[in-house]
């Protein structure tokens, strides 16, 4: 029970990485605080986290700007005290030729994917620091990391994050708060598969050297190392967990 008395939120908790996420979390003895859009969806991670031992809240969010994100840290923390531990999940991806992308799309693809996160740990960081430590994950792609046709919106939320993950790093590391990201490669959620279809789901996931789709747990893995003390000298990495894509 490495994260035993740890209060972590999840954002995007409701399914896929994030659900999964929230459940390794509280395995490990973290009181989780499952924020999601889908009151329902929110309710059902809660049941299968307390059916399985563990502690979980769900605090209900739809995020979109500075207010939303202010709002919920606000939120979580009158509800289970000053947060340990931040995991920047919710996400939406915006795919198509850059001529054919509408200034709407582009505009809520970035608010949630950039602006959430930075406006999210500017509310809850530097509590942390000043109780000294804290931990912060966010949830990158592997194609922030290289160009692929149709990705311009989607790589170019991530790629920000990934170097607000750095520059957190940089800021809060000095006063004991870990910042870093993981890079996911194609993973078996039921946003992926409703988006690529199973086909070209394993398509996608056979370009990498494990030949294979990643299940949600295994990203949550990840992120677990990353907020455990097991990862207590990683500050400001992107870890790839993309079966090797980007290695090739």
């Amino acid at each position: 029970m490495s994260l035993s008395g740890k209060v972590a939120l999840v954002t995007g908790a409701t399914s896929g990485i994030g659900r999964a996420t929230a459940e390794l979390l509280a395995e490990r003895g973290a009181r989780v605080l499952v924020s999601g859009r889908d009151g329902q969806r929110g309710a059902e991670a809660v049941r299968g986290i307390r059916a399985a031992g563990g502690e979980a809240e769900f605090v209900p969010a739809a995020l979109s700007g500075a207010a939303d994100a202010r709002a919920l840290a606000r939120r979580a923390e009158e509800l289970a005290g000053p947060l340990d531990i931040l995991v920047n999940n919710a996400a939406i991806a915006v795919f198509g030729a850059t001529a054919a992308i509408a200034e709407d799309d582009f505009d809520a693809c970035h608010a949630l994917n950039v602006k959430v996160p930075f406006f999210l740990v500017g509310a809850v960081a530097p509590g942390m620091a000043e109780r000294g430590g804290g931990v912060i994950v966010n949830v990158s792609t592997m194609v922030a990391g290289f160009g692929t046709a149709g990705s311009a919106v989607y790589a170019s939320s991530k790629a920000a994050l990934e170097l607000l993950t750095k520059s957190w790093a940089a800021e809060y590391g000095p006063r004991g708060v870990r910042v870093n990201a993981v890079a996911p490669g194609p993973t078996r959620t039921e946003g992926t598969t409703a988006q690529y279809g199973t086909q070209r789901l394993e398509a996608l996931g056979a370009q990498a050297p494990a030949r294979r789709v990643a299940e949600a747990r295994e990203i949550a893995a990840a992120i677990g190392f990353l907020a455990g003390p097991e990862g207590a000298f990683v500050h400001g990495a992107i870890l790839p967990v993309d079966g090797g894509r980007t290695a090739v």
